[in-house]
């Protein structure tokens, strides 16, 4: 565990603005930010006039309509439709690693940034929760100040205990209070079930999971005699890395991502894998274009 204070580097927010993030059309049956969808009855901007029928809103009738036509016109609306982003960061000791310059939860804090920067460019709300054994829970806001302050409180935040996604998720729900869209930022370094648990409960919102590994995380270099700490319980392991240890980690490791992957298709949620080591903005544009339609 470390109590610095977390690096976290948001220059590529210039690039970000090339981008429009796209939520898919599933969520709350509309579109977020600047998409709009149609509507009778009051809105922004007229669209045309539709016949009116019963159980339309009176208030809606164009009386002016009515006196050439002698017809019951209602106007037609386009209107916005904005979408709540709730991001989850993990907090917990693991991702406290780095044999790079970024650790992974300063990389992760990144992408959670540029996410509500996004966010905002449409003035649609968004929250930063980090959570690890328990969560804690960050309103909702919209606007660029509130961003600024939850990065800062990134940077400040202390990285400890296990991962308990499940757990944390079962928490966090509770302040769910539409369909959203949700982002959860982690090494995934616990239990499937725990992660499968967490995917199930969030299924019917728009889900997109991101999986942060430092490079010797996804391709093990070290080899022979080496000590190895487990960042979450502190406890030590001394080994010897031979070919056959490596190969052997290297199968796990694939099959636990194709587990969170696999689980990730089956409700339609999306998933991303990246290494500290991939520029922010590289990772940001293999996501946005990479989404699931």
């Amino acid at each position: 565990m470390s109590d610095r204070k977390h690096r976290i580097d948001v220059d590529f927010f210039r690039q970000l603005d090339r981008f429009t993030f796209m939520v898919r059309k599933r969520v709350s049956s509309a579109y977020a930010g600047s998409r709009r969808s149609t509507h009778s009855g009051r809105g922004l901007d007229t669209l045309g006039y539709i016949e009116y029928h019963p159980g339309d809103d009176l208030k809606s009738i164009d009386w002016n309509v009515y006196a050439r036509s002698e017809k019951l016109y209602v106007r037609e609306f386009e209107e916005d439709k904005s979408v709540t982003t709730h991001i989850l960061l993990d907090a917990s000791n693991s991702m406290d690693y780095t044999t790079g310059e970024f650790t992974k939860y300063e990389y992760g804090a990144m992408l959670a940034a540029g996410f509500a920067y996004l966010v905002t460019k449409d003035n649609d709300k968004f929250g930063i929760s980090t959570y690890s054994e328990d969560i804690e829970i960050s309103q909702t806001h919209r606007g660029r100040r509130y961003l600024l302050r939850d990065i800062d409180r990134m940077a400040e935040v202390e990285l400890k205990g296990k991962t308990a996604l499940k757990k944390c998720v079962e928490q966090y729900e509770k302040v769910i209070h539409s369909r959203s869209l949700i982002v959860i930022i982690s090494d995934f370094m616990e239990d499937l079930s725990s992660i499968e648990s967490a995917i199930y409960r969030l299924s019917h919102h728009d889900l997109m999971l991101i999986q942060v590994l430092d490079p010797s995380e996804s391709n093990l270099s070290m080899h022979g005699h080496v000590k190895l700490t487990d960042l979450e319980t502190d406890d030590d392991l001394k080994t010897y890395l031979s070919k056959n240890f490596k190969d052997k980690y290297q199968e796990e490791l694939q099959a636990h991502i194709d587990g969170i992957r696999n689980i990730c298709d089956h409700v339609g949620a999306d998933f991303f894998t990246f290494t500290t080591d991939t520029p922010v903005f590289d990772a940001f544009f293999h996501t946005i274009n990479g989404r699931k339609v």
